[in-house]
Parts: structure tokens; C-alpha cells; sequence
């Protein structure tokens, strides 16, 4: 605003112009230049007023004014302005006014029918203005929003308003105070507030109180949560927060969070004194604990852009506080703690990891965890040669894991014992080489030679499985190896149509290596969850993890097509099927999980494997992956997904289906349908749901329905979700969500963690 000092200089040369459509330039004692135009410029010697008038505009150090007529008083040292007044500040906010009277050194005077917009598009109307010691402005019954006016309604009510009979700007503190204030959203009143403090537009951190959460859960009852921001240095924060539950009381939780020039850590604690534990199930460790509390610690480093270090650990009281009071961050079923160092290079790759697995279920005797393993340190190294080696690529790779267990993990699903994971300690040392060269013939047809040598060195210290019926060495010490000798032979043809292009590979590879070193007769910790489709067929070893090693001489045939459409369509496609032609099948051997049981490679000639997928250009996309099986062609295992996404509609319909597997230890067969859906009404609203269908049991084991507001300035959404609790595993079933987000004001939201498990 700073209009008194752009007068004091007009006021020191303006008698040297009375002209229509003038222009001035003149330097001011401050050594800023000012410029001064207007229709008309006068100086009234006896009463020692500058009166400029028609469009007048004045550039001051770095101001840019507009007004009708300006009037400066060199006896009182007042400047007035009037007709449209509108100022751009140095640092891009406007100011709008009718009427301005204020002292030559703008430290105080008054301003009528005010209007100040900022640059981040928000809003503040008054009906009058006093400005107090330069840096306080007070309004009196003004309108505060960050919403843009309707374009073809200017006059209609904002979307979201404030409206309050004083608020304060202060330049100081950097805050805007609205006193007695009302929120009214679609011009209805919401919430009366005394007193409501805000950040102004150049403020990134401040300290000071958020707007509540709500929440509303089956075990908990209502919640309110008041949280507090405390931004104490440039580098750290902290918010602290209190939430009141009916039924159970007050639950007080902060986090302190803390930048580095390398990272940044953060620490959180929590806790509660349960005044009503027999609202949850009897004999849960929600029902059993009186004071329940947790602290966790979390932090990333980066030494230099190739080195970083971690880590992410949580303690708790028992073993379900934080996902019961969905304890935001650590709420997971399986909440992993761990450490970790990483190095990656232009063609090597280092980590070393710890983890800890914090199981979080009601159950009181915590069997879940202690089954958990314990995996520290666990070491990898991958490593590819920077120069070709006899002209092809020479590769390693390390892994060393060291396992620890305090009770064993018992598959009672499987007719024999199948164990999980061993009680006791074994330790693993893996090292692998690999060769690979492609060739090329004058035909197009492409050979890829792949020799590779392993060799694994095991430490057992763990108790036997009782019942396994297969070989186990525990003998404290074990060796294995594998060597392999393949080739690959892939013949791409290109069809170029009218219609667009076709790519057609035949592949065809074989792998010529002895059997399995004690197949089977080692424990099995990272390669038990093992599927056959289209995605492995192609691999050189088909287990998902280094326990086990594929062996035996086996071939694999199939095909890869690719096809783009001048149209738009996209296909893609890949079938095939596998074959042992000697030795060992690794997959029918004994396996502590029977890993390979009911997996399709089990036999010396493989069920059929296929994926494809297809993308239209009007948003549909259709993919599915099959199993099918080789003697009767019954459908073992299909992921079949057919979606559409457009900007009015986005929706997915997934069917699963997996046969029995008994000797995996899933006797039943599992068919289920799931869905998601978004369908936006307008520029604005959306409506949004899941479901997943449990086809076998009948029954809808998740649910979800809700609907959304956004716009540039508001976002309002509201949700019903419904997950079957089995075994009362979690404490609560339903849940209702709703989230309110006022721009530059703050959130307010109901079980806003509805929203984050939506769409998981």
C-alpha cells in the first residue's frame, strides 16, 4: 500500500507539471525512482496539496498503484485515494478499496469496501480496514476464502467462506486471526469458532493447533482428535495429539520429526489407559490390557548419491495397539522392522538388511510372532562385468542369510507336517556365476549360450521336523552346487500389414544340469511361495528364492507375440509349457511346504501356461493369465481382468480362480471377484465402491461405498467400508470415514484411514 511515500515524492516535483495526460519520472530522497502519470497532475501552493486525477498511476519501489484521484496533504501528511483503488505489492498480493486515508509513513490510517488478494489465490473482504504500526491491519466484518468467485456469478457465495466481525493481519507474527468466527460451506453455517488462527501466504511452517479429526469405529465408539504443530527449528517439528474416545478413553500420541543435511528421522510415541477393555472380544489381547503404549523409530540417510542407510523399528505393549487405534504408519497386519545399508554402482549393486516381523493380531499368546523368523543380517551383491568376457556378459551374484526362529511354524493344512520355518538358527552362504552370449545368423534367428555355476554353504543349528518324510541333513554344516549348461533360440518374425505390425517369437530353451543336491532336505525359508505361469516359463530357475535350486535336464517351448494396430489395440501374448527330459524333477521331491505340489511342473510334462493382454484406445484394457491343465484341460489357476478407464468412469472387474491344492495345503478351491469402481458425475463429485465376493463361501468378504467432492479449493469425501474379521484377528469390522479439506485452513476428517485402505 505504501501510497504516502510514493506521494512524498510526487509531492517534491508535481508543481512542475499541470498538464492533461501527463508523465513524471523523478528520484526521491530515498534514491528510489518514482513514476507518476495521470490525466491530470495539480499542486495547490497555498493549501500544499498534490491532487493527480484521471487514471492515475504511480510505480515506487517496486509498488504499482491505480486510482481515480489521489490527494496528498503536505501540512497533515495524510494520503487519500479513491475510485477503484488497486495495488500490486512487491511481492504479487493486490489490494482493492474504495476509500484510502492514511499517514504519509503508512503506519496507520483507514480503508473502506477493502479487498486483498494474495498469491496464493486467497481472498479476504472487509467492509472497512485500520491499519495499526505499519504491520497490523484489522478488518472489521470480513469474509476470508481460498476459493476463486463463479465465473458467470461473481456476486454468489464462494464455495467455502469464513466470516468473522474482526480479523487481524499480522505482519509479525505472519498469521491471520479471524475472531468469532463461522464457516459456512454452500452459504450454510457448519461450525461457530471464538477464535481461529491461520498462517498467512508466506508462511511454510507454523506453530499451532490443526483442525480436529474425527473417527467412528465398532470397538472404539466416536473419536475426536485435537493435534498441535510445533515448529521449533528450521530443521525439526513435531505434532502432538490427543484423541478422545467414548468408550476407551484418551489416547495421547506425537511425532517429532528431524532434518539432516544427509536425511531426516522420525520418532513416535504413543499410548492409552483403557477404561473399557471388556468392549472388545473376551480372551483377545485387546480385552487383556489396561495401559497399552508403542514407540517407533524411523529414518533414511544419504551418505553420497550411491550410499544410504536406514532403518524403521516399532516396540508396543502387546502385540495388536496399533493396528486396533489404527496408529497412522504402523497399522499394518505385519508391521516389518528392519535396517538396511545400500550401495548401487553403474553395474554392481550392494544391501545388507536386518528385519523383524511384528505380527499384529488379537491373539494373547503372540504364536504368530514367535513363529516369525528373525532374518539378520541379510547380504546381497549383484555384479556385472563392465567389459564382455569371450563377447558376452559375465555376471555374480551373492547372497548370504542368516535365520533365527523361536518356535517352528506348522502347516496343519498339509496331511503330512509341513513346516514353514524350523525352530532354531541356519545360515546360508550363496554364490553364482553366469555367462550369456547372443548370435545372430543371416536369417534372423538368434542363439543365446548360458553357462552357470552355484555353490551354497549351509549352517544348521535347528531342531529336525518331526514327521517330514523326506531326507534332512542336520548335521551342522552342508554344501550343494549346480552347474548348468543352455541355450536359447528365439526366432523373431516382423509382419508388417496395411493394419499395423506383428512380431512372432518361437522360443525355444534348454537346460542340461544334475540333479538337486539334497532336494528337499535343507530347510526351505525364502522359496515357498511358488506359482507356474507365463511369467517364469521362460526362466533358467524357476524357484522363487535360493533354498531351492532347480535341477535336472528340462526344456521349455512357448511363444511371445506382440501386435500394434494403426488403430489403437495393442496386443501382447505369451504360451508355452515345460519339460523334464531327465534327472531329478525338483518339483516332485520332498519339500518341507511342498513347494512344488500342485504346481503344474510336477510331473515330467508341465500343464499349458498363457497370459495376454489387450489395450484398446477408447480406455478398455482386457488381460488374463491361465493354467491349464496338460490331461484333461480343467482350469487350474486363471487371473482374468477386465478394465476401463476414462475420465468420467474408471472401473476393474478381477476373477480369480485357484483349484484345490491339498498337498499345498489349500484343500479347497478358491474363487473370488473383486471390483472397484469411480464413476465422476461432473468436474466436481465422484462416487466410488468395492466389493470382493468370496464365490465358494458366499459371502462378501469387503465392501466399500463412498463419494467425493474436489475442487480448487475444497475436497469432501465420505465412505462405509466392511471387512469380515476372521478369528477376530483385527478389532474392528466397519468403519465410516469422511475427510473435509479447507485450503490454507486445515483437514477435517472422520476415520480418515478409511480412505488409505480403500483401495488396497
Amino acid at each position: 500500500m505504501r501510497m504516502a511515500r510514493l506521494m512524498s515524492g510526487a509531492a517534491l516535483c508535481s508543481y512542475l507539471l499541470v498538464a492533461s495526460g501527463a508523465a513524471l519520472a523523478q528520484d526521491v530522497k530515498s534514491g528510489e525512482k518514482l513514476l507518476l502519470s495521470a490525466d491530470e497532475v495539480v499542486y495547490n501552493r497555498d493549501a500544499e496539496i498534490v491532487t493527480a486525477t484521471g487514471a492515475v498511476q504511480i510505480h515506487y519501489n517496486g509498488y504499482r498503484m491505480v486510482a481515480q484521484r489521489v490527494d496528498y496533504n503536505q501540512k497533515t501528511g495524510r494520503v487519500s485515494a479513491s475510485g477503484h483503488i488497486e495495488m500490486v505489492e512487491p511481492d504479487g498480493n493486490r489490494v482493492y478499496a474504495e476509500n484510502l486515508d492514511v499517514t504519509d509513513n503508512f503506519a496507520n490510517g483507514f480503508l473502506n469496501s477493502l479487498r486483498v488478494e494474495t498469491t496464493d489465490n486467497t481472498r479476504i473482504a472487509a467492509e472497512s480496514g485500520e491499519r495499526i504500526d505499519a504491520d497490523t491491519m484489522v478488518l472489521n466484518n470480513g469474509t476470508y476464502t481460498a476459493c476463486l468467485p463463479c465465473a458467470t456469478n461473481p456476486q454468489r457465495a464462494p464455495l467455502w467462506q469464513v466470516k468473522a466481525e474482526r480479523v487481524i493481519q499480522n505482519g509479525k507474527e505472519q498469521t491471520i486471526r479471524l475472531e468469532k468466527a463461522r464457516i459456512e460451506v454452500f452459504g450454510v453455517p457448519i461450525a461457530f469458532v471464538p477464535v481461529l488462527e491461520v498462517p498467512d501466504q508466506t508462511v511454510k511452517r507454523k506453530s499451532g493447533f490443526l483442525f480436529p479429526r474425527m473417527s467412528m469405529t465398532e470397538n472404539l465408539g466416536f473419536g475426536a482428535s485435537i493435534p498441535y504443530y510445533w515448529a521449533f527449528s528450521n530443521t525439526a517439528d513435531a505434532t502432538f495429539t490427543v484423541t478422545g474416545y467414548s468408550t476407551q478413553g484418551a489416547l495421547l500420541e506425537g511425532e517429532v520429526r528431524q532434518r539432516f543435511d544427509m536425511g531426516e528421522h522420525t520418532f513416535r510415541v504413543a499410548g492409552i489407559s483403557q477404561l473399557n477393555k471388556d468392549q472388545f472380544t473376551a480372551n483377545t489381547s485387546d480385552s487383556e490390557k489396561d495401559l497399552r503404549v508403542l514407540a517407533s523409530s524411523k529414518a533414511d540417510f544419504h551418505i553420497n548419491p550411491r550410499w544410504a542407510f536406514g532403518w524403521d523399528a516399532m516396540v508396543q505393549s502387546d502385540n495388536n495397539f496399533a493396528r486396533t487405534y489404527d496408529i497412522q504408519g504402523l497399522n499394518q497386519t505385519v508391521h516389518t522392522n528392519q535396517a538396511y545399508l545400500t550401495g548401487i554402482g553403474k553395474r554392481n549393486y550392494f544391501d545388507v538388511r536386518g528385519y523383524y516381523f511384528d505380527v499384529q493380531d488379537a491373539d494373547t499368546k503372540n504364536t504368530a510372532e514367535k513363529q516369525q523368523a528373525i532374518a539378520a543380517p541379510v547380504i546381497d551383491y549383484h555384479y556385472v562385468a563392465p567389459e564382455a568376457v569371450a563377447g558376452g556378459e559375465l555376471s555374480a551374484n551373492v547372497n548370504f542369510t542368516n535365520i533365527s526362529r523361536t518356535d517352528a511354524d506348522i502347516n496343519a493344512a498339509l496331511s503330512k507336517n509341513g513346516y514353514r520355518g524350523l525352530s532354531g538358527v541356519n545360515a546360508r552362504l550363496t554364490s553364482e556365476v553366469e555367462w550369456k552370449r547372443t548370435y545372430a545368423t543371416p536369417q534372423g534367428l538368434l542363439f543365446t549360450p548360458i553357462l552357470a555355476a552355484r555353490g551354497d554353504l549351509h549352517g544348521l543349528d535347528v531342531n529336525a521336523p518331526v514327521g517330514y518324510t523326506g531326507s534332512f541333513e542336520n548335521d551342522g554344516f552342508a554344501t550343494r552346487y549346480m552347474l548348468t549348461a543352455g541355450l536359447e533360440a528365439r526366432y523373431p518374425l516382423l509382419v508388417a500389414t496395411g493394419y499395423g505390425s506383428h512380431i512372432f517369437e518361437p522360443i525355444a530353451q534348454i537346460f542340461a544340469r544334475p540333479n538337486e543336491v539334497n532336494a528337499g532336505g535343507l530347510p526351505n525359508e525364502d522359496a515357498q511361495s511358488f506359482v507356474f505361469d507365463a511369467t517364469n516359463l521362460f526362466d533358467r530357475d524357476k524357484f522363487s528364492g535360493y533354498d531351492r535350486i532347480e535341477g535336472g535336464t528340462r526344456a521349455n517351448v512357448g511363444f511371445r507375440y506382440t501386435g500394434s494396430l494403426d488403430n489403437g489395440f495393442t496386443l501382447k501374448a505369451i504360451a508355452g509349457q515345460s519339460y523334464q527330459i531327465a534327472g531329478l524333477n525338483s518339483f516332485a521331491t520332498d519339500d518341507l511346504v511342498n513347494a512344488g505340489a500342485n504346481s503344474g511342473l510336477e510331473d515330467n510334462v508341465s500343464d499349458y501356461v498363457a497370459m495376454a493382454g489387450l489395450d484398446m484406445p477408447n480406455g478398455i484394457s482386457l488381460s488374463g493369465s491361465v493354467r491349464i491343465d496338460k490331461d484333461d484341460y480343467d482350469l487350474n489357476r486363471a487371473d482374468t481382468t477386465v478394465a476401463y478407464t476414462a475420465r468420467a468412469l474408471q472401473t476393474s472387474l478381477t476373477y480369480t480362480r485357484i483349484n484345490a491344492q491339498p498337498e499345498y495345503g489349500d484343500k479347497n478351491d478358491n474363487d473370488i471377484i473383486q471390483n472397484s469402481t469411480s464413476v465422476r458425475l461432473n468436474d466436481n463429485w465422484s462416487v466410488f465402491g468395492a466389493v470382493t465376493w468370496d464365490i465358494n463361501a458366499d459371502v462378501l468378504t469387503r465392501r466399500g461405498l463412498g463419494f467425493s467432492y474436489t475442487d480448487e479449493c475444497m475436497i469432501f469425501s465420505m465412505a462405509f467400508t466392511d471387512t469380515r474379521d476372521v478369528g477376530n484377528e483385527k478389532a474392528n469390522d466397519w468403519s465410516i470415514g469422511a475427510r473435509l479439506s479447507f485450503r490454507t485452513l486445515g483437514d477435517v476428517d472422520l476415520g480418515a484411514d478409511t480412505f488409505d485402505t480403500f483401495t488396497e
